[in-house]
Order: C-alpha cells, then structure tokens, then sequence
C-alpha cells in the first residue's frame, strides 16, 4: 500500500480526512475529483494512520443479500434450524466503509445505505429471519463526476465535500512520477522512509481526538455559525450542527481547545458547497416568482408613461379597465392580422444563441420498475428482462418451465427441513414446494423526441433560447444515461429532423446553434414529422422507451391538403393517441387572450399539459420524469 504521508498535493483530501477521523460526528466524507487524483490511495491508506479502526470495502457489484446478511446456508443444513450468516454491514460497524465510484452503486444498495445510516442499525426481514445488530460506521465515498451525480437524499447524508483537480504545476508532477517509480522499484523500502512521518500523524491525530472533548462553543460562535449558514440558503439545522463539529475538530487538530472565525470559515468549505447548490436553485425560482405579484404598481406607472407619450385622454387614464379590453382587442387583432397576411413572417427569420446549459434533473425515476420485459441497455429505468442476465434482485416461486434456478433461494427454502425429511444417500433433499426461481432487471434508456415550434411566434421573450438550453443540457444527461435525444423544428410549410436521434453533444450543438425562427406554424407537420421519427426508432429497436415532448402555443395556420388548420392538427393527434407513446405538451401561447388552443391539443393526444410561463426550462424535465 502507497503511504498515506508520501501522497504529493491534495492537501484539501487530506485535511477532510483527518477531520472526519477526529471527530465522529461530522459524518461522512465524499471525495469528487477527476480520475488518477489520488482519491482512492489516499483512503486506503488511512489504514496506517488510525489503530481502532479498518476500512471494509464495499464492491459496486454488491448483492443486497452480501450486505445485509442472509441465511447460513452450511449451518442451517447441519443443526435443520435457521442461521444467520453476518453481511457486510456487521463488519463495517465501529470501522470505515469505503465506496470506490460511490455513484455508480445501485439505487437498491443505496436505499438500504440511507436507512441503515439513519437509524445506525440494520434491520433484517428476509428468508424467515427477523433480527437487528447495530450498524454504525463511517461512510467515505470516492466518485469521478463524469459518470454522474448522487441523488441529493444521499449527497445530504455526507458531513464533508471535497472537490478536486488533477495537479497542474509541473514540479509537483515531476515529483509524484518519480515518487511512484521509487515506490514501484522496492515498496517494502520506500513504506520505511516514511514510517517515521506516519507516526507522528498518527500522534497528531490521537492528541486532536483528546482534546475534542475539551472544546467549549461560545455563544458568540453559535451565533456566527448560524449566521454563516443563514447567508449560504441552506435548509434546516443539519448544516449548523456539522460546521460547529467541523470547526471543532480544525481547532483540535491545531492544538487549540477554543474556536475561531478562520475555523468557521475553513469549516465552511468542507460542509457547505454540496448543500447549497439545490437551495439556490429554489431561491432563484421564488425570485422569479415574486416579481409578478410584487411588481404590479411598478408596470401600473409604466403604463401610465406610456400613456402620456401616446398622448391619450385624460378618460383612458381615469379607467384603466377600459385601457386593459383595449389592449386586449389589439392584440388579438395583430393575432389574426399575422395569421391571414403571412408573407412578413416568411421573409424574417432571427437565430437565437444556445440558451443556458444547466445540471438536469433526473427526467425519469431511477427506482421506478418498468413491468414491460426490454432488452435494451441504458442506466436509467430499471425494467425486467427476459434474457438470462442482467441483476438478480429476488426469487419467486416458478410459473411454468424453469429456465433461471435461483440455486440459492432453492437450498435456502430446503434447509430448515433437511433434518427431518432427508432419505438416506442425500446430502441434501430438495422438493417441489422448495424451488425457486431468479428475477432479473437491468436498465434501460428512453428515446425523447422534442417536436419544437420554431414559426415566428417563438421568437417572442428569446423562448427558443431556453429550449435550445433544454436540448442541450438533457444530452449531457444522456452522455452519462445512455438516453437518447432528438429534435423536429416545423415551421413555414413543412416540418424537418433537425437532429437526428443522438447522444453526440458536438453534434447537437452545431444543429441547434443554426436553428431559426419565422413564418408559419405547420403544426400537422410537425406532429407527423416527429411521431414518424419515434416509429422508425420503434422499428429499429422494440424496446425503447419513446417519449415525445410538444412545445407550441397550438396555433396551427397552415395546412397542405386546404383543410381547417386547428381541426386537422387535433384529428391527427387523436389518431396519435393510440399509440404506445408518452406524450408532453407544453403551451407557448402569450398574452391577455388565451384561445388554449394547446391544452385541446394535449386532451386530443392523451397526453399532458403545461404552460410555459410556470416552467423553467429544467422543470420541464421534471415533467417527463413525473409522467412516465
């Protein structure tokens, strides 16, 4: 093992690790950093450093059974009485549980890890058996955040953040080359250079431990912590108790028995960054909210301005009713004036720069069990499969021909009686009742077709900004998902893939980025266009999960074969509605008077309807996520 004392840089890593060592009650500690940062040596070697504790390695490919604990299969043979065989959790309990690529853990190791870590015990319901041990363990996580993110019940569950770059100044990096061929060349050699500084750290840390318990919060610090958490929007006292015991351990580790502002402050690195992130974008929400109803008197005297440079009668300003029907009756005049003399709308167009690209939430969730037997691969939809692989998550009783045995649910059924019932010349006898058979999931992506009005009528408030945005940031998910996305643009007379089905950001970004708005709204088009795109998918490969996103205000004006526009976008939808695809619709329309012409438009397609100014862009893909 590479000491723990010889690793070069990183002291951030370091630092945290001390900490969580000296002071229990921080919590854990997740280590995020590109790779060969020296994340997983660093953790593996707390061992040399810390004497009443050892770091139990928990596997990605860990089954439920391993770490929770199961019947003892050999015992419960020999005595014909149920036996408990000890999981991975039993060992990690006093010790250090140490996860490598912590967010590529499956969804149902992490369930059982959050409520184990809550109640610090494990509970065990399984195979006839119903027992509990104590289970209270440090959890250290180390994870590479190109291939995802954690779900943020978990993220919350860590006392300490640490985020990291590979190093980049040049001497450091000559420094660790030569370091690790040194190691390489004679390690029994190399670990003795450093036995000497290891021990003192050691030391270090026992003496830090001592004094903890001499620490004393003062009131005035309580008040700053509190403060400072206050100032970085997080939710709930969490956030408080964790900087108080971080801040307490820094000083510890300084030799101090008192707390400071710069323990505060450097506390505050380590607990705060993962806890801010998710309040923030709530906050933001409610700002954008607030103006509306805040703001009126304001847009009132803007309108009055208005008013006077029109040079309008003092009557219109006196009755401001009759200004708003006013308004509206213009309005909806220009609607109907755009809609019989088109040739202007077709002569503009204007392009619209890619709008902000932000982290997406998850647009379907990780622990819904889809029912329909896929083949296909993905990371995100857990679904059964009928081929003879993917996880086995449990047995049942077989239902016609067995196929999959699950031998171990099997000699698990047949144990307990084999004292009784097995005949001479078996080692063991297993009957009809006993046998069991394997379930197995495995993941599956989706297919997600947006099918965008880009007529002139988008252009208003920069809308395709934020769809462009959208695009963009679901095929960063994608990357990591596995997800696929494409696009169909109608507008003029006709609708086009302007991107095909991808999971290539570059190519995305070249599409969009030329995407324009202008003309008239083929809304049939459109949706004929993109249900053809899904099918072909369907052809191609049967067990995608298609999904279809509309976003138009549903003001079809245009139609190839002469008929009512409107009537033939909801005649096609209908006949859409058949069709084994979810469907989102999301309202663009704008204005004082609303034809809602849209939300017939999603009743006609069974699908579902928004409108967009409720959303922000990532909300609609919670949207999708909520529907499916």
């Amino acid at each position: 093992m590479f000491p723990f004392v010889a690793v070069e840089g990183q002291e951030k890593i370091k630092k945290a690790l001390y900490l969580s060592l000296i002071n229990k009650r921080i919590g854990g500690v997740l280590i995020s950093g590109e790779k060969g940062t020296a994340k997983s040596t660093l953790v593996r070697g707390l061992e040399e450093i810390i004497e009443d504790k050892k770091i139990v390695n928990l596997p990605l490919n860990i089954t439920e059974d391993n770490l929770v604990g199961t019947l003892d299969i050999e015992k419960t043979l020999k005595k014909g009485k149920k036996v408990f065989q000890d999981g991975l959790l039993k060992k990690s309990h006093n010790n250090i549980l140490y996860v490598d690529e912590i967010n590529l853990l499956g969804e149902n190791i992490v369930s059982t890890l959050l409520e184990v870590m809550a109640l610090k015990e494990n509970f065990i319901e399984r195979d006839g058996l119903s027992l509990s041990h104590p289970a209270d363990f440090l959890l250290i996580g180390t994870m590479n955040p190109e291939e995802g993110e954690l779900r943020e019940q978990f993220l919350d569950k860590f006392g300490i953040f640490v985020k990291i770059e590979g190093i980049k100044k040049i001497s450091t990096r000559v420094r660790i080359i030569k370091q690790r061929l040194e190691y390489e060349k004679n390690p029994e050699k190399f670990r003795l250079n450093y036995e000497e500084s290891s021990k003192l750290l050691k030391e270090k840390i026992q003496k830090a431990q001592e004094l903890l318990l001499k620490i004393k919060v003062s009131e005035q610090i309580l008040r700053l912590a509190t403060k400072i958490v206050e100032e970085a929007h997080t939710v709930g006292n969490r956030a408080e108790i964790i900087l108080i015991e971080t801040a307490k351990a820094i000083a510890a580790f300084e030799g101090r028995i008192y707390l400071n502002i710069e323990d505060l402050k450097e506390a505050a690195e380590f607990v705060l960054p993962h806890r801010v992130r998710r309040v923030e974008e709530e906050k933001e929400n409610n700002f954008q909210e607030e103006p509306n109803v805040d703001n009126q008197d304001d847009k009132k005297n803007e309108n009055k301005d208005e008013n006077i440079d029109d040079n309008r009668n003092s009557e219109e300003k006196e009755e401001p009713e009759i200004e708003k029907n006013e308004k509206c009756e213009s309005e909806s005049e220009l609607e109907e004036s755009s809609q019989e003399n088109s040739k202007p709308d077709e002569n503009f167009e204007e392009n619209y720069d890619i709008g902000k690209i932000f982290k997406v939430k998850e647009i379907i969730d990780t622990g819904m069990f889809d029912h329909k037997k896929r083949k296909g691969i993905g990371k995100r939809c857990k679904t059964k499969t009928s081929l003879l692989k993917g996880r086995y998550v449990k047995s049942i009783r077989p239902r016609g021909k067995i196929l999959d045995l699950a031998f171990d649910a099997t000699i698990r059924a047949a144990a307990p009686y084999q004292k009784f019932d097995k005949e001479e010349g078996l080692k063991i006898k297993i009957s009809k009742e006993h046998i069991r058979t394997k379930v197995r999931e495995h993941r599956t992506g989706t297919t997600i077709v947006f099918v965008v009005d880009s007529s002139g009528s988008m252009g208003v408030k920069k809308r395709m900004e934020a769809v462009k945005g959208t695009i963009m940031s679901l095929l960063k998910d994608a990357y990591e998902k596995r997800d696929k996305v494409g696009m169909v643009s109608f507008r003029r007379d006709r609708a086009e893939e302007i991107l095909p089905i991808t999971r290539s950001i570059d190519l995305a970004q070249k599409k969009l980025k030329n995407l324009v708005t202008g003309g008239k709204t083929p809304l049939t088009e459109g949706l004929l266009k993109g249900y053809s795109v899904l099918k072909r998918e369907m052809r191609l490969d049967k067990d995608i999960l298609p999904i279809m996103v509309i976003l138009s205000d549903g003001k079809g004006n245009f139609s190839k074969n002469g008929e009512d526009p409107i009537k033939e976008s909801i005649k096609v939808a209908r006949n859409m509605s058949k069709e084994k695809i979810k469907i989102v619709v999301v309202d663009t329309e704008e204005g004082f008077v609303k034809l809602e012409l849209a939300k017939k438009l999603a009743e006609a397609l069974s699908g579902e309807y928004y409108r967009l100014e409720n959303l922000k862009s990532d909300d609609l893909l919670t949207i999708v996520k909520d529907k499916i």
